[in-house]
Formats: structure tokens, C-alpha cells, sequence
């Protein structure tokens, strides 16, 4: 159980994706331009990243070494699909909003990077666990980067009016400029805060991926 709490965790405060690891940024500069738009993406993303880290999991003694990429592309790549359908048939306002950024959850570096780093070398429950953990800390990330965009640019939080009548909105931050700005105001405010809490890195079994060294985290 100690296990389990603690993979599931990780994801939400030392490494966050967006923030600390610096993974899945396309999406995030992309689709945060309300906070409902960053929340529906987060959730699409945690449906894919449970769910591949799963079967990754499950099937890791299985699948042959030199082929376990393309394996876990196309599971990630069937889930995708899987939640892309469930979008159109439940909430088709939010999958035309996010566009092309929903069947570009496959090739988003966090769904590939969990799979290879940690559903391949562990067991189901605690791949699980990271999985759940890290779509929680993505999809908060995008929520509040997306409230700030929708408050600041449009004086809105969810679609509803939260500024004083007078408030002129400052269309900059729902631009592509104001999302970096935005975004780098953010992770500057984690930086100074990992400081006071020690600093954090990755694991060692996340600086070892792929994902990691183009992050220029690697070893």
C-alpha cells in the first residue's frame, strides 16, 4: 500500500510533468487558453496514461525487447482512438475546441515516457498508481495555467464572468505570446519553490529515458 501511495504522489507535487519534469509542453502552450480546454485535456490524457501503463504493465514479459516501441505506440495509439470517440459522443464542443491535440495524445512524450520508464519494469497496481498520479499533476497544471489565460484574457473562469464589471480583459494572455509568458512565470514559481523544498530531480529510472534526455534531464 506504501507502494502505491507513494508512486501515485510523486506525479502531483515533485514531479509534475509541465512543471518539474518539463515534459507534454505542446499540449500545454496549445490548448490552456480556458481553463474547461485544459481540464478536458487532462482528463483525456489520464484516460490513455492509466490505461497504456496497464497494459504495458500487463504485457511487458511479452512483448520481445526490440520491438517494445512500436508495441507501446500502438497501445497508446488504440487508447487514443478509444478516448478520441468517447469525446465526439459525449462532449463534442470540447473535441472540436481541443482539435488536433487529441489524436496527438499518442505521440505526447509523457504517455511514451511512463510506458518505457516504469510500466515496462513494474507490476500493473503500482504502474497504475504512476500513471493516475502523473495525469492528476498534468491535468491540474493545465487547469490553472488555463484559469490564469481565461481570467487575465477574457475575465472569465470556466465560462462564467469572475471580474468587476470595469475589468478591461487583456487579450495577450489567450494569445500564443501570452501562453509562454504565462508558462514561464509558472515554472519559474516551482523552481523557487522545489528550491525551498530541497530541489527535486527525477528518479533515476525516469533521468534514463528517452523523454528525459531531450529535456536535457538525462544522465
Amino acid at each position: 500500500m506504501n507502494g502505491f501511495v507513494k508512486e501515485f504522489t510523486k506525479g502531483l507535487w515533485k514531479e509534475v510533468p509541465p512543471f518539474r519534469l518539463v515534459l507534454g509542453l505542446c499540449p500545454t502552450l496549445a490548448v490552456t487558453k480556458s481553463a474547461g480546454n485544459g481540464f478536458g485535456m487532462g482528463v483525456a490524457v489520464i484516460f490513455v496514461l492509466v490505461l497504456s501503463n496497464f497494459f504495458v504493465s500487463l504485457l511487458r514479459n511479452l512483448i520481445p525487447a526490440k520491438v517494445r516501441i512500436a508495441c507501446f505506440i500502438v497501445i497508446a495509439a488504440t487508447l487514443v482512438v478509444a478516448a478520441e470517440l468517447l469525446m465526439q459522443a459525449y462532449a463534442y464542443p470540447l473535441y472540436q475546441a481541443l482539435g488536433i491535440f487529441v489524436p496527438l495524445i499518442v505521440v505526447n512524450c509523457i504517455i511514451l515516457g511512463r510506458a518505457e520508464a516504469f510500466a515496462s519494469k513494474n507490476n500493473p497496481l503500482l504502474s497504475v498508481a504512476d500513471g493516475l498520479g502523473m495525469g492528476m499533476g498534468y491535468t491540474v497544471s493545465l487547469t490553472v495555467l488555463g484559469s490564469l489565460r481565461e481570467v487575465f484574457g477574457a475575465g472569465t473562469l470556466f465560462g462564467a464572468h469572475v471580474m468587476p464589471a470595469g475589468f478591461e480583459p487583456f487579450g495577450f494572455m489567450v494569445e500564443a505570446p501570452g501562453a509562454f509568458v504565462c508558462l514561464g512565470l509558472l515554472l519559474a514559481v516551482m523552481n523557487f519553490l522545489g528550491k525551498i523544498d530541497g530541489g527535486a530531480r527525477p528518479p533515476a529510472e525516469c533521468r534514463s529515458c528517452g523523454a528525459c534526455y531531450r529535456a536535457g534531464m538525462g544522465e
